[in-house]
């Protein structure tokens, strides 16, 4: 059995908005997200509540992240977006309060069944919890959730839930020890 990607077919799959909207949102990332000419968070956390996103306030993004479809985003208060951040949501990502996304960080909501000749397309939602830290250039998977206050680290890959206060590292991530927090 081959892959055979002329039989790939993903038109069961609904970005969401009407393709002007689309085409619309890919220029306005262009210019206020994806480069670095416009530094100002509040000026970006603005423009995803037009194109419907729900962001708290406190929100801090900086330049050069990508976010495929800003409606189906949800940023809850005082959360960090770090530079060359990519949230790819084909599917709905939630991020709670309190979480850093650190630099080079990938949100996955798409991929592939391998299983399959024809390739078809996979989208599950990524729910990252409140006091969640994704640490520099990790990877969340499709379908993963981050409980509260769990740790992802540096150059890491989510492929299953992290439990609450669990700190995990490797490809795929395993719990190494519990987050202590000082108060």
């Amino acid at each position: 059995m081959q892959t055979d990607l002329s039989k790939y077919d993903n038109s069961w799959y609904k970005p969401g908005k009407h393709m002007f909207i689309r085409f619309l949102w890919y220029y306005t990332s262009l210019i206020f997200f994806r480069s670095g000419l416009f530094p100002f968070s509040g000026l970006k956390a603005s423009i995803l509540r037009f194109f419907s996103a729900r962001v708290g306030k406190g929100v801090i993004i900086k330049p050069h992240v990508n976010i495929k479809y800003p409606w189906r985003l949800k940023i809850g208060d005082h959360c960090w977006i770090g530079e060359n951040s990519w949230i790819d949501n084909l599917g709905n990502v939630t991020i709670g309060n309190n979480v850093c996304l650190s630099q080079g960080d990938m949100l996955l909501c798409g991929n592939h069944n391998f299983k399959k000749t024809s390739f078809d397309l996979i989208v599950q939602d990524i729910i990252l919890e409140d006091g969640a830290w994704i640490g520099a250039k990790a990877l969340v998977a499709p379908g993963v959730i981050c409980h509260n206050h769990s740790v992802l680290s540096i150059n890491s890959v989510a492929t299953s839930d992290l439990e609450a206060f669990g700190i995990y590292r490797g490809n795929p991530a395993v719990k190494i020890k519990e987050r202590k927090i000082d108060l």
